[in-house]
């Protein structure tokens, strides 16, 4: 078991107004440990003056000493609370932690035992792995170490858009509560994290990307047959975003170049904007940092990074580096694009090059920045908030490529590794997504060998989804993967930690590079040792977990090691193959990867004795997009879901023993054939149109008739 929390915010101002926000609106949380009371069975902690935990020992005689403790490693504050048991019996603590409204239960440490998992959450979550509760609007967290004879549970209380409250119970020999202000800003390093200051993009970022399919050779006609198919086909299922990448643009320098296509786009780029949304797609655009036209820099020389010898400066990939600290500079070569272009009605902007950007323009010339007292990494955020300060809160901002810590709350996903889709850095930097950014992988081809792996991992993570494929692949299929790994839910990482901690170990290092030419030791990989990846699902009528499997060589999967109670008994779906596992306690066995998906998901629900959902078909999450509401009354299983016009809504539902399902009635659809298999009915509805339907399937009790 692990332990059992309260969190409630006492104080919480709400952040209003565009996202994310470019100044705090709020002060800041003090770098500085809570205050502690200790008072015989009782202890308090109050941090920014509000009450954020409160507990009392429920055998006080089994204590023998509590003491408090506090350490300062550098600027990180780690502060902790130690109860040491009398004798042989534990210790037990019950009590209620207070956060906010962006607050969420997880594992704080790397723990000492179990196998690794990248875990994310859809829903508050119940995992028995979690032994904290953070706090992202104040990054904080509260924790309790993870020890042998430790028991902790966490479980979430009342839940308001502003607060939210947990239960905590913890059980042992010796309990370490631990409180770290600053979390990800001190203890894991990320300088620039201030999340007082803005929230996370709230929505999916679903959709298609025209680089692998067409690089450079891109065309507006492209564009236009793209769109005409992702709308017909693909729109329905949550693909919303086209994004035409490198290729548009008349070259890299003034916003000319930028803001008026090339032959290839005869239309111009407001007409295509205009086009894309017609068919119900929202419209995205590469831009970069570049700026490729000498003869100009060398007659604007007070606009651009120099050289020793007071010339312009030039480096690999970047060419001229514009001097973001220069505000006429930015006003005349980087304002007018990104204005002109929200004014166009793009939704979307990838702006990449900046590794480049940094790398070898501000790190390679910082003697350039020394002279007039500014920091290479403060003009580099100079110039990447100049791009937010015209396409608002409300448009979407990726930041390319590879990790950018210096971009923490102006970039709204950040791509973390080299071109071409690696789920590796879903692993590497799995706590940072949707805390500090939105994970992005790099855009996805539906081929035989990735497209239901790819797909899977990014849609159990909560990242970022985007396809790369000649629109005739969408009519082929392998659009099946696309169709049931979207849309992406919006998640909470599991984990504080990464569970491949390779890469991001190494982030210290971005400000001592000087070529972004290959991918670095702090940059996403494309092969990493982890191969399981969970979401756990939490809604008000049920909770399960789906596990994604990539690879590795395993016999067993232990129920304990994805947070769930072994002493329970657990339906196991086989997503793909749409073949269920049965019942298992302790262990299921996945079997070996197919060859036709290279890849598995399995929905995992706890057993109950009456019929109950196994799985839909609509979604890898078995439910987890669709699904609104299941109950069950007097032998009638019946629920609410969102289908997907003309696509035939499948039911998987438990016949155990003395049930059978008789029928099913669908209220806005027409009724699916009833199928029986192995304890397994499958029915469903179809709907003419996309739209909520209402079913109920009727169960009849007593022996099941021979099949």
């Amino acid at each position: 078991m692990r332990r059992m929390w309260r969190l409630q915010v006492i104080g919480f101002i709400a952040l209003l107004g565009p996202r994310p926000a470019l100044a705090a609106s709020v002060d800041p949380p003090p770098n500085e440990p809570a205050d502690v009371r200790l008072d015989g069975a009782t202890v308090e902690l109050r941090y920014q003056g509000a009450l954020i935990f409160a507990a009392r020992v429920k055998n006080p005689e089994a204590v023998r000493v509590a003491r408090p403790g506090l350490v300062r490693r550098g600027d990180a504050v780690d502060q902790a609370v130690v109860w040491s048991a009398r004798g042989s019996d534990p210790i037990e603590i019950e009590g209620t932690v207070t956060a906010s409204g962006q607050s969420f239960p997880c594992e704080s440490d790397r723990p000492l035992r179990g196998v690794p998992v990248v875990r994310h959450s859809s829903g508050l979550s119940r995992s028995l792995l979690n032994q904290a509760v953070y706090d992202r609007q104040w990054d904080w967290v509260l924790s309790v170490d993870d020890q042998p004879h430790t028991r902790v549970r966490v479980t979430p209380g009342a839940d308001t858009p502003a607060s939210r409250t947990f239960a905590f119970e913890a059980r042992g020999d010796e309990i370490v509560l631990r409180f770290r202000p600053r979390f990800y800003q001190k203890h894991r390093g990320l300088e620039r994290f201030e999340p007082w200051t803005y929230t996370v993009w709230p929505k999916p970022i679903v959709g298609w990307c025209s680089w692998f399919a067409f690089l450079d050779k891109v065309t507006e006609g492209d564009v236009k047959k793209t769109a005409d198919v992702l709308s017909e086909v693909l729109l329905p299922y949550g693909y919303e975003y086209l994004q035409i990448d490198d290729g548009y643009q008349r070259g890299t320098g003034r916003p000319e170049l930028w803001l008026n296509a090339n032959a290839k786009f005869p239309a111009g780029l407001p007409a295509l904007a205009s086009y894309i949304k017609q068919k119900g797609l929202k419209p995205g655009l590469w831009t970069n940092a570049t700026f490729s036209e000498t003869e100009f820099a060398q007659e604007h020389t007070d606009w651009f990074v120099r050289d020793a010898a007071g010339e312009v400066a030039r480096g690999n990939w970047i060419e001229h580096p514009v001097d973001a600290s220069v505000p006429a500079a930015l006003e005349a070569l980087v304002r007018p694009i990104y204005r002109s272009l929200r004014e166009m009605g793009w939704d979307y902007f990838k702006l990449d090059a900046l590794r480049h950007l940094r790398y070898e323009g501000y790190n390679t010339f910082r003697d350039h920045f020394a002279r007039k007292g500014v920091a290479p990494g403060d003009a580099f955020r100079q110039y990447v908030a100049s791009v937010r300060q015209e396409i608002g809160g409300d448009r979407f901002l990726l930041a390319c490529w590879g990790a950018r810590p210096e971009l923490v709350g102006l970039v709204d996903g950040c791509r973390l590794g080299t071109d071409g889709f690696s789920y590796a850095g879903l692993a590497q930097f799995n706590s940072f997504n949707n805390v500090v950014w939105r994970n992005d992988p790099d855009h996805v081809e539906l081929s035989e060998a990735e497209a239901w792996r790819s797909t899977l991992v990014t849609s159990l993570t909560g990242s970022m989804l985007l396809l790369t494929d000649q629109p005739e692949k969408y009519r082929s299929p392998l659009v099946e993967a696309a169709k049931r790994t979207s849309p992406v839910l919006v998640t909470v990482p599991g984990q504080l930690y990464d569970v491949d901690p390779s890469r991001s170990s190494e982030l210290w290092r971005v400000d001592g590079e000087f070529s972004g030419r290959d991918p670095k030791p702090f940059d996403a990989s494309l092969t990493t040792p982890v191969h399981l990846y969970a979401l756990e699902i939490n809604r008000p009528f049920e909770s399960w977990t789906v596990l994604g499997r990539t690879g590795g060589d395993v016999d067993q999967i232990r129920f304990e090691d994805l947070g769930l109670d072994p002493a329970k008994e657990y339906e196991v779906f086989d997503f793909w193959p749409r073949r269920a596992l049965g019942h298992h306690k302790g262990s299921f066995a996945p079997g070996p990867l197919p060859t036709a998906f290279h890849s598995q998901a399995f929905v995992i629900r706890e057993r109950l004795d009456r019929p109950q959902v196994l799985a839909t078909g609509r979604h890898v999450t078995g439910g987890g997009v669709d699904l609104q509401d299941v109950r069950w009354k007097a032998g009638v299983l019946s629920g609410r879901s969102q289908v997907i016009g003309g696509d035939p809504y499948d039911l998987f539902l438990t016949e155990p023993a003395g049930w059978t399902l008789h029928g099913i009635d669908c209220q806005g659809g027409t009724p699916l054939a009833v199928e029986h298999r192995d304890g397994v009915a499958k029915t469903g509805c179809r709907s003419a149109t996309s739209r909520e339907v209402a079913w109920s399937a009727r169960f009849t009790s007593g022996e099941r008739p021979p099949r």
